[in-house]
This record gives structure tokens, C-alpha cells and sequence, in this order.
């Protein structure tokens, strides 16, 4: 990273940390740390599973408008829009623009029993870091900045989106990457997504996700005894795929996920599938691995259908299907954001922590575009489980953090 980067980023930082309309912002984060909490007990009651993000979408256009938003919208798909303008440009103005994003959705199902509550000072329920703490501290930084005022240097854009966790596939960024022209416009977009003060994901790790359905005639387990199993020949693709070598650097993983299928225990079944989960820092593995796969469930397939006795009643085939593509990427080491974000770490005598993960930042980081995903601010722990659960400690601290480095975004833009 340059030397102007560093120098650069720390005096503005420091420009924007003077300001009495930044310091009236924090003011009200401070104030308000009842009606932060109580905007994610409600919101954790609501269900929101990939593909049902409905009610938490319109729940989140309310709120909204509520802190004064403007040019407030829910696309085709779901994802929630709203604009806080800059103070001396007209509408119409087609310059670059700051989006602050967080993922409606959770892994729950629909049918996942909520229940949110309180033991101590934790919110217990699926779902309270990840990602309500995300969307409630998106949602508290517009409050904060309508309310005091900030003149803003470029215009900064909202989204609540959806897609994100699972089989969403991050589904809602890429819509916005590939439906809207605005996107060309993007300077940075820093994506919240659950708890934590002094850590920031700036390497996206890529995934392929593929689900592999093997089929045959099927039968009787002992009249019909010769036709080819789907169920044999896919447990073969699988224990041959996992014996695939992997790289220790770059960090790459396999993971059998699921397999179903078969009827009865004494009929030979006409399907099964499984679902297998790729992982790389690397595209080139990835890559790999794809080809590996492919290669494991056509050979045992073949191999099945070869064995099979020649009155056979028919042979297997099988298809694989990519249900899930992450791509991998990472922030450059010069990139005017990280400069940012370490002169906002260091003004606010925060460690800086550069992560690996997987998140809404992996869609424009691959594309080009200046991200990082970030914690905004408490604890929180018990992700993906019925045991979940978020404290507001060192919550203000983390929302200062992220206020602080999209005003530099947005004054460096």
C-alpha cells in the first residue's frame, strides 16, 4: 500500500473525526442503544429462509422510511433500496456513490421455532448476529446520519438484500451487480454481516456447490437382482471424489454434504443424490476439483452400468447440477478502502484483523469492485444454530468503526 494511501487516509479520517455533525452522529448511536435492541427483537421474530424474505423486506422498507430515507424501493427479487443524497449534488448527479449493505436472510427454515428472549444481556434466538446485528447497524447508521445532518460528499446508498446464506447463493448482490446500472457506480461497498469491532473480511473465499442425481430402473432386491443400484454407484463416486488430493496452500476443501435416496430397504432404488461443497482461496482449484468430480461420477457410473448383468432391465445415468458459485477474490494490498479502514483502526485504537470468509463482499470484490465485509459491532456466537445468540457490548464501538470509514469512503469519492 502507498505511502499517500496511508497518509492520505489518515488525514481524512482525522478531518472527519473533527467534525461536529460526526460527533452529533455518534451522539446518537450512544443514546439510542434501547431502540437499537428492541429494532432486533422485532426483527428476529420475523422468518426469513433463502427465498422467503418477504415480510423482512417490507419490515425493512418501513424502517426506512422511518429514518427519513429517500428514493425508498423493493425490487423483483426482494432487496430493499434506500438513498441518503449528498448535500451539494442534484439528484440527477451520475458520479460514483458508497453502498453499506446487509443480508435479510437466515439460514432457518420457515418452520424454525424463533422465540426470541433475553438471558442477561444476550438476545437468544436464530438468527440475532447473523445477521440481525448487521441489518439493525445498518439501519442505526442511517438514523444517525439523517439526524444529525452529515453533509455527505457523494450519495450513499442502503440495501437490505436477500440471498445471501445457502442455497441463496448470494443471489440478491448479484442481482444488484447485474440488474442495475448503478452498479457501474459503485466506489466501495462495505457489507455488514453479524457481531465483532476490529475484524474485516477482505479475502473472499470461493465456493462451487453441485448436487449429483444418479438414476436407474430399480426393482425388487432379489427378482430384479443385477440391475445397477444408483445408491452403490453414487456412494462409489463419493468415496472416490474424497480420496481427490487436496493443497495445503492455497487452502482448498471437499465436503459430502447430503445423500438420499432409495425407498425400502429391500427395493434397489430408482435415484439418489448428493450434494458435495467446494472450497478454494484459489479458482484454478476449484477448477480442479470440478473436473475431479465429474470425473468420479462418470467412472462409477460406467463402471456400474459395465457390471451389470447383460439382461439387465437398464443402466444408470446421472446428471450434476451446480447449485451454488462463489467466486473467489481478494482486496488489493493498495486498494484506497484497506487504506481507510487502517487509518479508522488506528484512530480508534482498534487491531486490525484481516479475515477469509464468505460473504456478500466475494460478488464485487470478483468483479473489481472495492469491498469488504465487516461486523457491526457487539458479540455474538452459536451462528447457524438453535443456540444462537448477540450482546450489545463494544456494539457503539463497531458502529462508530463503519460510520467513520463510509464517510471517508464517500469524502475520498
Amino acid at each position: 500500500m502507498s505511502l499517500f494511501h496511508h497518509n492520505s487516509a489518515r488525514s481524512s479520517v482525522a478531518a472527519i473525526a473533527a467534525q461536529r455533525e460526526v460527533h452529533q452522529a455518534f451522539a446518537w448511536i450512544h443514546a439510542n442503544p434501547k431502540t437499537i435492541m428492541d429494532w432486533q427483537l422485532a426483527l428476529v421474530a420475523i422468518p426469513a429462509p433463502p427465498f422467503g424474505e418477504a415480510a423482512r423486506s417490507a419490515w425493512m422498507a418501513d424502517r426506512f422510511l422511518e429514518a427519513g430515507l429517500d428514493d425508498i424501493a423493493i425490487d423483483s427479487i426482494g432487496n430493499v433500496f434506500a438513498t441518503l443524497p449528498a448535500a451539494q449534488l442534484p439528484r440527477d448527479a451520475t458520479g460514483p456513490v458508497v453502498l453499506l449493505s446487509a443480508h435479510l436472510d437466515t439460514v432457518f427454515s420457515a418452520e424454525t421455532p424463533l422465540n426470541p428472549a433475553f438471558d442477561g444481556d444476550r438476545l437468544c434466538c436464530p438468527g440475532a448476529t447473523d445477521n440481525a446485528a448487521g441489518v439493525v447497524g445498518m439501519l442505526a447508521l442511517a438514523h444517525a446520519l439523517r439526524q444529525s445532518q452529515v453533509a455527505l460528499s457523494a450519495p450513499l446508498l442502503f440495501c437490505g438484500n436477500v440471498g445471501e446464506e445457502g442455497e441463496g447463493d448470494l443471489r440478491g448482490v448479484r442481482h444488484i451487480y447485474s440488474a442495475y446500472a448503478i452498479a457501474n457506480r459503485i466506489a466501495a461497498h462495505i457489507v455488514l454481516d453479524g457481531a465483532g469491532h476490529d475484524s474485516a473480511i477482505t479475502q473472499a473465499l470461493g465456493s462451487l456447490r453441485f448436487e449429483i442425481l444418479v438414476e436407474g430402473p430399480g426393482g425388487h432386491s432379489f427378482s430384479d437382482f443385477g440391475t445397477p443400484n444408483p445408491i452403490a454407484a453414487l456412494s462409489a463416486a463419493l468415496a472416490l471424489f474424497a480420496e481427490t488430493p487436496l493443497p495445503a496452500d492455497p487452502r482448498t476443501t471437499l465436503n459430502l454434504g447430503t445423500i438420499h435416496g432409495g425407498t425400502s430397504v429391500n427395493s434397489i432404488p430408482e435415484s439418489a443424490r448428493a450434494s458435495v461443497d467446494l472450497r478454494s482461496t484459489s479458482p484454478d482449484e476449484l477448477i480442479r476439483l470440478e473436473v475431479a468430480l465429474h470425473r468420479a461420477v462418470e467412472d462409477s457410473v460406467s463402471s456400474a452400468n459395465d457390471k451389470a448383468a447383460a439382461t439387465t432391465r437398464g443402466l444408470l445415468t446421472f446428471s450434476i447440477h451446480k447449485i451454488g458459485d462463489r467466486p473467489a477474490a481478494v482486496l488489493p494490498d493498495d486498494s484506497v478502502l484497506l487504506a481507510c479502514l487502517h487509518a479508522v483502526d488506528r484512530h480508534l485504537n482498534i487491531p486490525t484483523d484481516l479475515r477469509l470468509g464468505s460473504t456478500d463482499a466475494n460478488i464485487p470484490l470478483s468483479l473489481g469492485v472495492p469491498a469488504l465485509s465487516m461486523g457491526a459491532g457487539g458479540e455474538g456466537a452459536g451462528a447457524h444454530t438453535m443456540g444462537e445468540w448477540y450482546s450489545a457490548r463494544n456494539r457503539e464501538l463497531g458502529l462508530r468503526r463503519i460510520l467513520l470509514l463510509t464517510m471517508a469512503m464517500l469524502d475520498w469519492e
